[in-house]
């Protein structure tokens, strides 16, 4: 089927998407949510530090483990069944979470919370793939759902802030709710159920190694960020490492593996994943460190610095809706050149912060990085979707789902290290002779204990060490933005040159899907063309899908 004959989406399709795009905002809405409400939550649960580590981290660590294996279960059991588990398991574990007596339950409400977002996330973006079997339109929901998503990241605080100001912490987890309500009432009204009727068995091995190994990963590097290089986050990335290489041997092996490793073979697959990784290792790490600019450089409070991050992400979004036009016109690839292109631009301004550059420079910096990097992640993980054959397009998205978890981590965790490092080398030599000796390494090891270890010095003395602490943690974020212009230029040619045969305007869906998206010319099967890609009603080659 053609672009030509392919039927265009109507009434029920874009309900179906709106009714997608709220669970997917509040699948990262939950990971920023919580921030403010750790001060009163721990004072009520008094959770010790160990316990207040997990109740923060756990639910982004099974998010991330556990995506492979609900994306390739949806492709098994049907993507519209998985979704609906996802929205009742998600609700009840919102409800045990607000209510939590102990610290310990809300571990296990976290744990669970990110076991149904795992869920939820692949079966969402399957889904829209599925809907929309109009190449156009198609790029367009996924902008859609790309915008909620960084949208939940956004408004999380802000929620948070407002209910806060209210009710007990709690309240940050029942928002979820009546959305999850919502979902379960219209999700079998407008959505098809899409499978892959010819599936084989779980292979239950892999899914516990999948598990393990992006669980030991996510841990090691996010152990990396917070106590930098020792033997628990080495001996953790290790064994990750290890299993996560027996997993690709085993999956080659398997008559059903739980994840094709031929995928990767496909350029369009394994270029926009590589650049997808590299966009998000760096439109998030720089995101937590420009956060970190505002509160203690800056000296903004929480949710004031909540809400100095909106004019990113809506400049970030504007560009999504514009690149996805453009790039129907152009092609996809010169869209990830230019958007790479216009991030080179911003750090390139953000190389220019010092210590008392205030708001609007970090701001602008700031702005410009998500215009140009929130466009190449949302055509990035489309592409994902569609070079995959259709029986795979759950597995696909969680692939690109996880790929924007490990990327979150690793650009936390990397850019995060490399920062402290110059911290910790513009304050050797550099703090106040008032600072007692037992304070010393700790005022020079990070921004935060100097911060707080100035404010029980003398008057003098402690505006002395916010100062040069201060200077510090600006040189060394200026350092990295200086380091990142030429990557992005880098990964800008190297994204355009090996893309630049796909996505053109015109092409038949399945050439778009087979070539076109996926960069390699000369393939025209259409066993996994628009209809089957998109789980048309009826049955095709790959997959069935019913209302």
């Amino acid at each position: 089927m053609d672009t030509e004959t392919a039927p265009r989406a109507g009434v029920r399709e874009w309900i179906g998407l709106a009714a997608l795009a709220l669970p997917a905002m509040l699948v990262i809405m939950d990971m920023s949510v919580l921030h403010l409400a750790l001060p009163t939550l721990s004072r009520d649960l008094e959770p010790s530090g160990a316990e207040l580590l997990w109740i923060t981290d756990v639910y982004g660590f099974v998010i991330a483990g556990a995506m492979i294996t609900m994306g390739t279960l949806g492709d098994r059991i049907g993507r519209r069944r998985m979704l609906m588990i996802g929205a009742v398991a998600f609700g009840l574990a919102s409800v045990l979470a607000a209510y939590a007596p102990t610290a310990e339950t809300l571990i296990v409400a976290r744990a669970l919370l990110g076991l149904a977002g795992a869920v939820l996330g692949p079966s969402t973006l399957s889904l829209i793939s599925a809907m929309f079997q109009d190449a156009e339109q198609r790029s367009f929901a996924i902008t859609v759902w790309m915008t909620s998503f960084m949208l939940g990241g956004a408004v999380g605080p802000l929620v948070g802030g407002v209910l806060l100001e209210a009710f007990w912490w709690g309240s940050v987890f029942l928002v979820a709710v009546p959305v999850m309500v919502f979902l379960l009432v219209a999700g079998p009204l407008v959505l098809p159920e899409v499978r892959n009727p010819d599936a084989g068995r779980l292979d239950l091995t892999s899914a516990a190694m999948s598990l393990a190994a992006i669980l030991l990963v996510v841990f090691g590097v996010k152990e990396f960020a917070k106590e930098g290089v020792t033997w628990l986050p080495l001996l953790s990335l290790a064994i990750g490492l290890v299993i996560g290489a027996l997993f690709v041997v085993r999956q080659r092996r398997l008559a059903d593996p739980l994840l094709d490793m031929k995928l990767f073979a496909n350029r369009g697959f394994s270029v926009s994943l590589g650049t997808l990784t590299l966009t998000v290792v760096f439109m998030l790490g720089s995101q937590f460190l420009i956060a970190q600019y505002i509160q203690m450089v800056v000296g903004m409070e929480p949710l004031e610095s909540a809400v100095w991050s909106l004019p990113m992400v809506i400049s970030g979004t504007l560009a999504m809706f514009i690149a996805q036009g453009v790039a129907a016109q152009v092609g996809k690839a010169y869209v990830f050149g230019a958007g790479l292109t216009i991030a080179a631009i911003g750090f390139a301004v953000l190389a220019q912060v010092d210590s008392g550059s205030g708001i609007g420079t970090v701001v602008t910096a700031a702005s410009l990085l998500f215009a140009g990097l929130m466009p190449v992640s949302s055509l990035g993980i489309g592409m994902i979707v569609d070079a995959a054959p259709p029986e795979q397009g759950g597995s696909a998205a969680a692939v690109g789902e996880t790929t924007q978890e490990l990327g979150g981590a690793l650009g936390i965790a990397v850019l995060g290290s490399v920062l402290n490092v110059a911290y910790h080398g513009g304050m050797t030599g550099s703090v106040p002779d008032g600072v007692p000796a037992s304070a010393r390494e700790a005022v020079a090891d990070n921004l935060p204990a100097a911060l707080e270890a100035a404010g029980r010095l003398p008057a003098e003395t402690g505006a002395q060490l916010v100062s040069v602490a201060r200077d510090s943690f600006a040189q060394g974020l200026a350092w990295i933005a200086m380091g990142a212009v030429p990557v992005m230029l880098a990964l800008a040619v190297t994204a355009t040159v090996l893309l630049r045969n796909g996505g053109r305007a015109g092409k038949s869906a399945d050439q778009e899907g087979a070539a076109g998206e996926t960069g390699e010319t000369g393939k025209s099967t259409s066993t996994a063309g628009a209809a089957g890609e998109t789980g048309e009603v009826g049955k095709s080659t790959a997959g069935t899908a019913t209302s």
